[in-house]
């Protein structure tokens, strides 16, 4: 069968690694610290995806700047004391090199920081196994469609042939926004419900699932 895709874009937080509850408790641990209303589970999941800047004043738009500053440095703060027990979810190593294999370039678009991204690209050892990356901190924070476009300049591949792989409504109104299609991942911080509004090619409730679906199908 010939191949839909020459580029598989991965979100990170809830799509490779499992992030998700720990940056969710960062956060509310931040805002209690702060002195801001501590925003409910899924409030906290639900801004996953976005920059911090950004995630941070959907949560709290009446907070000042002073404490919207705050509240990020203290949120670094609480997840950087956990993340050595964070892990990537099951099947996604043994993946990588088998999508290389099949030809497809590999690109990440995260709302971690540069720094956070390249120590949690270090710590696992997926790093080489990406054309290119983009961050929150160096582009506009998703659904804007500027951080996709940079890595399908980057790799030389058009919109069509370039698919969105994430687990929230952020990555996949990403895709929409930068003209290419998505997948959709259900163990992450976003709900099926809400990731089918936003009509990716298909969803999958974890990694191995996925893995098959691409080879056999992207």
């Amino acid at each position: 069968m010939p191949k839909q895709f020459d580029l598989l874009v991965f979100d990170w937080d809830g799509t490779l690694m499992d992030s998700t509850g720990t940056i969710a408790r960062a956060i509310q641990s931040a805002f209690a610290e702060v002195g801001l209303a501590v925003p409910s589970d899924k409030e906290a999941r639900y801004v996953i995806g976005y920059g911090m800047q950004e995630a941070m004043q959907y949560l709290a738009p009446e907070a000042t700047a002073a404490q919207i500053t705050d509240v990020v440095a203290v949120y670094r703060r609480y997840y950087l004391a956990q993340d050595h027990d964070v892990a990537l979810y099951d099947g996604v190593m043994e993946a990588m090199p088998l999508f290389i294999e099949a030809g497809f370039q590999l690109a990440v678009a995260t709302g971690k920081s540069r720094v956070g991204l390249d120590r949690a690209l270090a710590s696992t050892g997926l790093g080489g196994f990406f054309k290119t990356t983009r961050t929150a901190d160096e582009a506009f924070s998703k659904p804007h469609p500027a951080m996709l476009h940079y890595i399908l300049d980057k790799c030389g591949v058009e919109g069509s042939r370039a698919v969105m792989i994430g687990d929230t409504t952020h990555d996949l109104q990403l895709a929409q926004n930068a003209g290419t299609q998505s997948l959709a991942l259900t163990y992450g911080a976003h709900k099926l419900p809400e990731l089918l509004t936003c009509k990716p090619l298909a969803h999958f409730d974890d990694f191995h699932a996925l893995k098959d679906w691409i080879l056999l199908n992207a």
